[in-house]
C-alpha cells in the first residue's frame, strides 16, 4: 500500500569560455521604467482597532473574467518584456539552458501484473510521455503522449495508477497548470480509451484502484460556479467509487464529512484488497484522523481507528488486520508502531522508535520495513524486520536525495530515484531479498557532473539555532562570487539536495547556487517546523537573512552580488526579507508568492494554510501576519533591490492577486530607481504541468536579470 500522505503543499528548482559577452555593471546608469498606471481605490479593512489599507484590491479580481484586470496584465507583460530584452545574458542563458535539457529522463516504474510503467521525456519534450514495458528488460512503448493534447504543450498528463493486473489504466488531466483534474480510463492493451471520465477531482493524492478492477476510489470536491473554478474556496472535500461503465453521475459516495466542510478526506486500498484506510484532514498539518472500512462487510461501514486531529498516522501496510503506521505522536522525528483493528484495544504498539534522524518515508516491500531517514537534509535508507529488528542499510550512489520504494509487501523489487546538485536523476532497481541494487536508467548528459563541487555548511541564526545549508559551484569558481540563494521553509516540507539543468548554466558562468534549510521545513523533525510557523514565522526571515550575511562573511558572495529566490511560501518569504533587509541583497526573483496575508485564506486552498500561518480572524494572528507581510510592509525612503516577481494566470493554489497587488505597490512606492517588474505566464499554474520551453524561457528570463544585478559575466561559450 502507498503511504497516505496528509499534506496539502503549497506547493514545490564555472568555466569561462573565450569570446565573452558580458552583461553591464549593476553601477552602469539606469534609465528610470515607465510603469503602468494602476488604479488606486479608498478601500480601509479595521481589524482590531487597525486600520488596513488595501488600494489594489480591483487586482484580485481573475484575469478571464475582469477586463480592467486582463488590460493591466497585458500592460505590465509588455514593460517587463521590452525590459528583458535588453539583457545580453538573456539570448545565451535560454540557448545553453535548452542544450542542458536535451537529455532522456525518466520516472521510477511501477510494475504491476507483468506490465511496467514509467515515465519518459526525450529531451526537450514539453510534456513526459507514459511508456509500458512487458517485461522488466523489454522493449517501451509508448502508452499516452499529452504532447498533442494542446497546441501550446500545456496540457499535462498528471498523476496515473494501473490496475492491480496491469490491464488498465487509470489517468489524470491537468490543463494549463490548474490542480483541478479529469480522470479517465485506458486499455493498456489496445491503448483505447474506456469511455470512463470523473472531473473536477482535486488533491485525489492518487486514486486507488479496487483489487478487481470493477473501479475505483477518488476525491473530489464539488463542481463550483463557472466564473469562479479558479478562485473559489475548496470546501465539502468527498470520497466516490467510479464503477467502470458507468457515468460519473452514478459514482457512490463513501465518505463525507458535511457538518465539517473544512475536512479533506483521502483514500487507499490496502495490499491485501481487503481494506479501505479513509485519512481525513484540516490543514497542511501532519495531523489527521483514520477510518477503516471492511470491504468485506456488506454494510461498508467506516470504522474510527484514528479519532484525534492531533498526530500524523500515515498507513505504511498491514498484515491482516495488524496495520503498520509512522506517526509523530510521542515522537517529533516520527516512529513506527503497529495496531491491530480487529482487537477492542487501538494502543499502538511501539516496533521502530524514533532516532536522531527524521523518518521521512516508510513502505513495505518483500517482508521488509524500508524507512528513509533525513540526516542534516541527506538521505539515509534503512531495513528492519515487519518485528522492528534492524536489517541493514540501503547503499546509495553517494550524498544526495533518494525516493521512490514503493512496492508489493510479499514481492521483493522495488524502485528508487537518486539524484544530488551535480547528479541527474538515476533510476535503480533494488532486490529487497539479496540486498542488490543494478542501474535501472542512468542519463547522459552535457557536462561534466566532477565539475562541480558540493559541499554542507552550518552558519548560526540570530538566535544561535545552528541552521545547515548547501553550496554549489563549479570547481574554479573561486573568492566572492554572484550567489543565488534560495529557500522555503514552511509546512513540514524538507529541502534536499535535487539536479536542475538551469542551475548547471548559472554555475558554469562563475555564479554559485545555495540551499538554506531554514526553519519552517521538515529537515529535522517536528520541532523544525514548529520552530518557524505561527507565532515563530520571523524564525525564518531571521535564518534566511543569517544565510545571506553568513555567505558574505565567509566570502562565498559580495556585497551587491547576492540574489535571493523562492516559490509559494518561497515567494512569501523572499518578499519578506527584502522588506526587512533591501540592504542587504542585489536581487529578488519571488515566484507565485503568498504576499497579502491578510485575504490569503479566502481562496481556493489557501484555507488549509493556517496551520502554518494561523487566522487573519484571530487577533494575535493578525497581528503577526500584520508585522511581516509583504504587500503591507513595503516601505519608501529605502533603496530595494531590482525586483522580479512571477505569477501565472492559472495559478490556482496561490492565486495572481496576490503576485499584482504586491507589484503594484512595488511600483507605486519610493524605493528607489532598480527595476520592480512582474512576469506573468499565460496557460500555467502554480508549477506542475508547465510546459519544457515555457520553463526554458521563464529560467533565462530569471538569471538574466539576476546576472545584471549580481554582475555576473556572462560569456558565450
Amino acid at each position: 500500500m502507498r503511504r497516505l500522505s496528509a499534506l496539502i503543499p503549497l506547493l514545490l528548482v564555472t568555466t569561462s569560455p573565450a569570446l565573452a559577452q558580458t552583461v553591464q555593471e549593476p553601477t552602469a546608469a539606469m534609465p528610470k521604467i515607465a510603469y503602468p498606471e494602476t488604479r488606486r481605490v479608498d478601500v480601509v479593512d479595521e481589524q482590531f482597532g487597525v486600520k488596513v489599507a488595501d488600494p489594489y484590491r480591483w487586482l484580485e479580481n481573475d484575469v478571464r473574467n475582469d477586463a480592467e484586470v486582463a488590460a493591466w496584465v497585458a500592460a505590465e507583460n509588455k514593460v517587463t518584456d521590452g525590459y528583458l530584452a535588453t539583457l545580453p545574458g538573456r539570448d545565451l542563458f535560454a540557448a545553453r539552458i535548452k542544450q542542458l535539457f536535451d537529455y532522456e529522463r525518466f520516472g521510477t516504474p511501477a510494475h504491476k501484473g507483468s506490465r511496467y510503467f514509467y515515465s519518459r521525456n526525450s529531451g526537450l519534450q514539453n510534456q513526459a510521455v507514459l511508456w509500458v514495458r512487458e517485461s522488466l528488460d523489454g522493449p517501451g512503448r509508448v502508452l499516452i503522449d499529452p504532447n498533442g493534447w494542446s497546441k501550446d504543450g500545456a496540457t499535462a498528463l498528471a498523476e496515473w495508477q494501473p490496475s492491480e493486473d496491469g490491464k488498465l489504466l487509470l489517468y489524470s488531466i491537468q490543463d494549463g497548470g490548474s490542480d483541478w483534474r479529469t480522470m479517465k480510463v485506458i486499455d493498456v492493451a489496445t491503448g483505447r480509451e474506456t469511455g470512463d471520465e470523473v472531473s473536477w477531482a482535486k488533491y485525489t493524492m492518487g486514486a486507488s484502484w479496487a483489487k478487481d478492477g470493477s473501479g475505483f476510489y477518488y476525491s473530489r470536491y464539488p463542481e463550483p460556479p463557472a466564473d469562479a473554478k479558479f478562485q473559489a474556496l475548496n470546501e465539502n472535500h468527498k470520497v466516490y467509487f467510479h464503477r467502470l461503465g458507468t457515468p460519473q453521475s452514478a459514482d457512490r459516495l463513501v465518505y463525507e464529512t458535511p457538518d465539517k466542510p473544512k475536512l479533506g478526506h483521502y483514500a487507499g486500498i490496502t495490499d491485501d484488497g481487503r481494506y479501505l484506510v479513509i485519512s481525513t484532514t484540516e490543514g497542511t498539518d501532519n495531523r489527521n484522523l483514520v477510518h477503516v472500512i471492511d470491504l468485506k462487510d456488506p454494510q461498508l461501514k467506516p470504522r474510527q481507528i484514528i479519532g484525534e486531529l492531533k498526530n500524523d498516522w500515515s498507513v505504511i501496510g498491514n498484515t491482516g488486520s495488524l496495520f503498520y503506521f509512522s506517526t509523530n505522536a510521542g515522537a517529533p522525528r516520527e516512529r513506527i508502531v503497529t495496531i491491530d483493528i480487529a482487537s477492542n484495544d487501538l494502543t499502538p504498539k511501539e516496533i521502530v522508535p524514533q532516532s536522531e534522524a527524521t523518518l521521512g518515508g516508510a513502505s513495505i516491500v518483500g517482508g521488509r520495513l524500508i524507512l528513509s531517514y533525513l540526516v542534516d537534509a541527506k538521505t539515509e535508507v534503512r531495513r528492519y524486520t515487519l518485528a522492528g529488528k534492524p536489517d541493514g542499510a540501503i547503499s546509495l550512489p553517494g550524498i544526495g536525495t533518494a525516493s521512490g520504494f514503493s512496492g508489493d509487501q510479499d514481492k521483493p523489487e522495488t524502485f528508487f530515484s537518486f539524484t544530488s546538485f551535480n547528479m541527474p536523476t538515476a533510476v535503480y532497481r533494488y532486490d529487497v531479498a539479496t540486498g542488490k541494487a543494478t542501474v535501472w536508467a542512468q542519463p547522459k548528459v552535457a557536462f561534466d557532473p566532477a565539475d562541480y563541487k558540493v559541499e554542507q555548511r552550518f552558519f548560526a541564526s540570530k538566535d544561535g539555532t545552528r541552521v545547515p545549508l548547501f553550496i554549489v559551484r563549479h570547481k574554479n569558481t573561486t573568492g566572492p562570487a554572484p550567489t543565488l540563494l534560495w529557500g522555503y521553509g514552511g509546512f513540514n516540507i524538507a529541502y534536499t539536495p535535487s539536479f536542475s539543468a538551469a542551475r548547471i548554466a548559472w554555475m558554469e558562468q562563475g555564479g554559485v547556487f545555495v540551499l538554506a534549510n531554514i526553519r519552517g521545513g521538515g529537515e529535522y523533525g517536528k520541532a523544525w517546523h514548529d520552530g518557524g510557523r505561527l507565532q515563530n514565522k520571523q524564525n525564518v526571515f531571521d535564518d534566511f537573512i543569517g544565510a545571506g550575511e553568513f555567505l558574505i562573511r565567509e566570502g562565498i558572495t559580495g556585497k551587491d552580488q547576492l540574489a535571493i529566490q523562492g516559490g509559494s511560501n518561497g515567494g512569501l518569504l523572499v518578499g519578506a526579507v527584502v522588506n526587512q533587509r533591501p540592504d542587504l541583497f542585489a536581487a529578488a526573483l519571488p515566484a507565485v508568492g503568498v504576499m497579502d496575508m491578510l485575504r490569503f485564506d479566502r481562496w481556493t486552498a489557501g484555507r488549509y494554510w493556517v496551520d502554518d500561518y494561523g487566522y487573519p480572524s484571530k487577533e494575535a494572528d493578525f497581528r503577526k501576519l500584520y508585522s511581516y507581510s509583504p504587500y503591507h510592509n513595503i516601505k519608501g525612503g529605502r533603496t530595494y533591490p531590482a525586483i522580479l516577481a512571477t505569477t501565472a494566470d492559472t495559478d490556482d493554489r496561490v492565486v495572481p492577486g496576490h503576485t499584482f497587488k504586491y507589484v503594484a505597490a512595488l511600483q507605486s512606492a519610493q524605493i528607489g530607481d532598480k527595476p520592480h517588474l512582474v512576469r506573468i505566464e499565460t496557460r500555467a499554474g502554480h508549477g506542475s504541468g508547465k510546459p519544457t520551453d515555457k520553463i526554458i524561457e521563464e529560467t533565462s528570463d530569471l538569471y538574466a536579470f539576476a546576472a545584471r544585478w549580481t554582475g555576473l559575466d556572462v560569456k558565450k561559450r
